[in-house]
């Protein structure tokens, strides 16, 4: 390595005192916080069971980086805002990564990484999303009594002429159409899709594993289906009735269901001209599509204001009052929206930039377990806290990305962090939380 001396030319003084800058700091990181993430993945084993669901058919007397350690190397610097392979050649030789990997060696560069990514297929997928699953199931200490599984898909813009690219006439470009399964802030399923499809293709399938998992392990919760008018199909709402599951889920406007509600949008445009303020009311009506079976609950919202009309409907088998089952209940699904906006934004579950489709969906199970250590980071360790709800960008910027010292010896680590991190108090308080029970 070069050794550059001490320039004191480069740069004016300050207040009489030379600036003297030198490239002889030692062992510097930004990523501090990755001790965090490594007392997180610690305390749920997340990386060790990934490596134990997955076959290993290199040669072992070859290994150098076995699979525990490309999954943590991976995840966590996805976590630290690295998405792409190539800035592991630099993060290889990084003292606090190979802390946090459990190495004292360099760590695997971006072609070691590649080739760990090729070997994905389809049976790698289910094997990693049931770890997602029983991570999920592991984090009660007791049955819960009700669960709300959302269900949602958004669009995944493709980065050429990969496997699996269409146009995508809603969103206007060539996309994948993955599909998300979240039970409040936890997530259970991240299922690439080409976009070709129904928006709905493959839900019931899943919904039916997945609440054949739950009830294996908690016989008597109570599950509900919530999802937007995507996932409005009748053969899926038929199946929730015959199986003792719960569904609130939209429905599309048509002409048939407009006339069903006529009489409440027109006291509602009724009541607008009286007043002059907006209004809106709530109220049930019985619905059948010419297609179902039988006709269903659905509740309509009868909005009013002097943007004129905005009437929404939801078909549903939960009981209760319309506008409370409207509000409290179904409109909560908007806090799902947010959680993909944090994998797609924060952890670049939209980086499926590979031409085989297995390694795009393995990509996407690679961000998501990022997203199951920072998500068991706020809602564990920083409950009742200042930051109990911030987004994964403020955790990241607040919490992982701090300036640290590293000096390593043959009988101990120090990680000097910066003097001035103004949440030192935060950070001893996560630790202390995140530690292995």
């Amino acid at each position: 390595m070069t050794l550059c001396s001490t320039s004191s030319a480069l740069f004016p003084s300050c207040k009489s005192r030379k600036v003297q800058v030198d490239f002889n700091g030692g062992n510097v990181s930004s990523d501090g916080g990755l001790l965090l993430l490594r007392q997180v993945d610690r305390r749920l084993g997340l990386t060790r069971r990934l490596s134990n669901v997955l076959d290993d058919p290199r040669r072992p007397k070859s290994v150098q980086h076995t699979y525990a350690d490309l999954f943590r190397q991976r995840i966590y610097a996805i976590a630290l805002g690295y998405e792409d392979l190539n800035d592991h050649d630099t993060l290889r030789d990084d003292v606090l990564f190979q802390t946090g990997v459990d190495r004292s060696e360099r760590l695997a560069g971006h072609s070691t990484l590649h080739r760990f990514e090729q070997m994905a297929d389809r049976e790698a997928a289910w094997a990693l999303h049931s770890v997602l699953v029983e991570q999920f199931i592991a984090s009660f200490k007791e049955a819960p009594r009700e669960l709300i599984l959302d269900f949602d898909a958004t669009d995944d813009p493709v980065h050429g002429t990969q496997e699996g690219r269409f146009f995508h006439g809603y969103y206007d470009h060539y996309c994948f159409l993955p599909l998300y399964v979240f039970c409040g802030s936890q997530l259970l399923v991240s299922y690439l899709r080409p976009s070709n499809n129904d928006a709905a293709k493959h839900a019931w399938a899943i919904l039916r594993l997945l609440v054949k998992r739950l009830r294996q392990a908690w016989p008597e919760v109570k599950i509900i289906l919530r999802g937007d008018s995507g996932f409005c199909r009748w053969k899926m709402l038929a199946w929730c009735e015959r199986h003792n599951v719960g569904y609130i889920v939209g429905l599309a406007k048509n002409s048939r269901i407009l006339q069903a509600a006529g009489a409440a949008l027109e006291k509602a445009q009724q009541q607008y001209q009286r007043s002059g303020r907006k209004v809106r009311r709530f109220t049930s009506v019985k619905y059948s599509a010419l297609s179902w079976d039988r006709a269903r609950r659905v509740i309509v919202k009868a909005e009013c204001s002097e943007k004129g009309l905005n009437p929404r409907f939801v078909v549903t088998n939960l009981k209760g009052r319309a506008g409370d089952l409207y509000q409290k209940v179904y409109c909560a699904r908007g806090e799902m929206e947010n959680r993909i906006k944090e994998q797609q934004l924060g952890l670049f579950a939209d980086r499926t930039s590979c031409h085989r489709w297995w390694v795009n969906q393995f990509r996407l199970l690679l961000s998501s377990m990022a997203y199951v250590l920072i998500e068991t980071i706020r809602r564990h360790g920083l409950r009742a806290t200042r930051m109990a709800t911030a987004q994964v960008n403020t955790l990241r910027v607040k919490l992982l990305k701090i300036g640290a010292v590293i000096t390593r010896n043959s009988r101990r680590i120090r990680v000097h962090l910066a003097s001035g991190y103004p949440d030192k108090d935060l950070f001893l308080l996560l630790a202390r939380r995140l530690a292995p029970g």
